[in-house]
């Protein structure tokens, strides 16, 4: 069986490879960039499974990276950075990434969160027998295979969290689905109290679906519990 291929970007050699020691001793294949040109360059020409990324790189940022990577990819996204701020935070999920992890670290920690990325993403490709490939209410189309958002035949450009969200409201029409519930199910983790993640996917979602621009909502809010799909 191949062994899953991880790359770690980071312009701080000594972090890059203690990350990378911990990951090889897990079994991994770990590639090192230290610089986002390198980084893209890595990903366009092998197999990479789930990418490490720092923020402040040369040459190209973390976030450059990442805006590029979600135009073409979908292997889960973990950002190791020194910036601690809540906005960098959210602004790092929203734009695509799967999980943020602040310096300092327990690589302990990193490599859990590691094995618990794949675990999702690894079921997340499984081929869905029982399920239906395509989802379709009104002009909206999700394709489950192909993971992608058509609305009255444009194209929606989703990151890879914003899909599954539609996908887990859409395929449960009328459901209402709590925050943490959404959570937990998106992003295979336990709920921590006070995280906004869920509903700044969601308000990003809403305007991507252009809910801005028209009366009837495809994401209900269902003050006081959380959020249906308004199938």
């Amino acid at each position: 069986m191949e062994r899953i291929s991880i790359l770690v970007a980071d312009d701080e050699v000594e972090i890059a490879d203690l990350v990378s020691i911990h990951l090889e001793k897990e079994g991994y294949h770990v590639i090192k960039a230290y610089n986002g040109h390198e980084a893209m360059q890595v990903i366009q020409s092998q197999q990479i499974d789930l990418l490490i990324l720092d923020i402040m790189m040369p040459k190209m940022d973390g976030y450059d990276v990442t805006r590029q990577i979600r135009e073409e990819y979908n292997m889960p996204i973990i950002f190791l950075s020194a910036r601690t701020s809540d906005f960098d935070k959210v602004h790092g999920l929203v734009i695509g990434a799967d999980d943020y992890m602040t310096k300092p670290f327990t690589p302990i920690e990193l490599v859990a969160r590691v094995n618990a990325q794949l675990r999702r993403y690894t079921k997340l490709n499984q081929p869905r027998a029982e399920q239906s490939t395509v989802i379709e209410f009104g002009g909206l189309v999700i394709s489950v295979d192909h993971r992608t958002v058509t609305l009255y035949g444009e194209d929606i450009v989703v990151t890879p969290k914003e899909f599954d969200i539609l996908y887990l409201l859409a395929s449960h029409p009328k459901k209402v689905f709590s925050v943490e519930n959404i959570f937990e199910q998106v992003w295979g983790e336990a709920y921590f109290e006070g995280s906004n993640t869920v509903m700044v996917h969601i308000r990003t979602l809403r305007k991507k679906l252009k809910e801005d621009k028209q009366k009837d909502k495809w994401i209900k809010t269902v003050w006081g519990v959380g959020y249906s799909f308004n199938g």
